[in-house]
């Protein structure tokens, strides 16, 4: 059997960081995914995947991820129940063993901080060490 999910997408939130009470880190965060194809009137519709992710990898997506961040994440899908006053419960989400971000840093609208750096300089040959 196999339960493998990969997911391209833009972060709608810049989730949720919390510890359980044995002290596992878990993170949790919407991932907004496009469809492939555009529906009747033309218009292109996303899905909305809950994503959860544990332990270091947790705290390092808490560190990074900010709302609108393009992420990819690798997991398995998860179904949850439990029960309430009004009936049994479900949730549908995607456990990552992997996350990857995919926006660079100038992307994002931030200062790189070696920009203006690295220009050229004159120097002989003869002055370099190798």
């Amino acid at each position: 059997m196999l339960n493998r999910s990969i997911l391209i997408g833009r972060t709608t939130s810049d989730g949720e960081l919390k510890y359980t009470p044995s002290g596992n880190a878990v993170y949790s965060v919407t991932l907004a995914v496009d469809r492939p194809y555009r529906n009747g009137n033309g218009e292109k519709e996303t899905d909305f995947i809950p994503v959860v992710v544990w332990r270091q990898l947790a705290e390092t997506c808490a560190n990074y991820i900010h709302k609108g961040k393009l992420i990819a994440v690798e997991g398995r899908i998860q179904v949850r129940s439990w029960e309430t006053d009004n009936g049994r419960r479900y949730a549908t989400e995607v456990v990552a063993d992997n996350v990857r971000f995919l926006d660079s840093n100038k992307q994002q609208n931030q200062q790189d901080p070696f920009e203006g750096e690295g220009q050229p300089i004159d120097i002989d040959d003869r002055q370099l060490p190798f």
